[in-house]
Formats: C-alpha cells, structure tokens, sequence
C-alpha cells in the first residue's frame, strides 16, 4: 500500500527557543497516515508545504487526528496549511556526521 500519498493538514505547530533541550525540524504523523506512505518512527522525509521544502524527524503520534500533523520548527508552515511528506530513501539520505578519514 505504499506509493499513497494525500495531502496531510498541519494541526499543530511548535516553535523552540535556544536552550530547549528537544530543536530542529520534526513532524508528529498518526500511525495509519504514515504506514501508507511507507515511513516509521525516527525516519527522515522530505515536508513539501505551500512555499518550500525541508527535512525533519518523523515520529509516531496516536493521539492525532486522522490527516493531521504536528510540526516543530519547519520555517515557511503554520497551522491549517496542507503538506505532503516524502519518505527519503537510504541512497538518498545526507550524511549529517560523517565519520572522521
């Protein structure tokens, strides 16, 4: 059931301060939208909302709404918009701390 991808609406969204100890781009998805997109909890995907596009940590949320997402420090989102999220495949996955040489 994979390769299903409808559109996700951002019903909650958290904005961190320096000094928090949890930052960075993260999304909350239930649990069905996100098996049927392929993701599981601690992948990375892609966030395409109405204006740009940026990576964040998935984790899985029960207490959602179904089509809902929570959003943490994505610039360029706010609530009621709708998003896509994209699943990044292992190849195409950034190396974020690559190991000394």
């Amino acid at each position: 059931m994979t390769g299903i991808n409808p559109p996700l609406q951002v019903v909650g969204f958290v904005s961190t301060r320096r000094g928090d100890t949890e930052r960075g781009p993260h999304i909350r998805v239930r649990p069905d939208d996100a098996q049927m997109r392929g993701i599981v909890d601690g992948d990375l995907v892609w966030i395409y909302g109405p204006r740009r596009h940026d990576l964040a940590k998935v984790t899985i949320d029960d207490s959602l709404s179904r089509g809902g997402v929570v959003v943490r420090d994505v610039a360029g989102l706010a609530l009621s918009e709708i998003v896509r999220i994209v699943r990044i495949d292992d190849e195409e996955r950034p190396v974020l701390n690559p190991p000394p040489v």
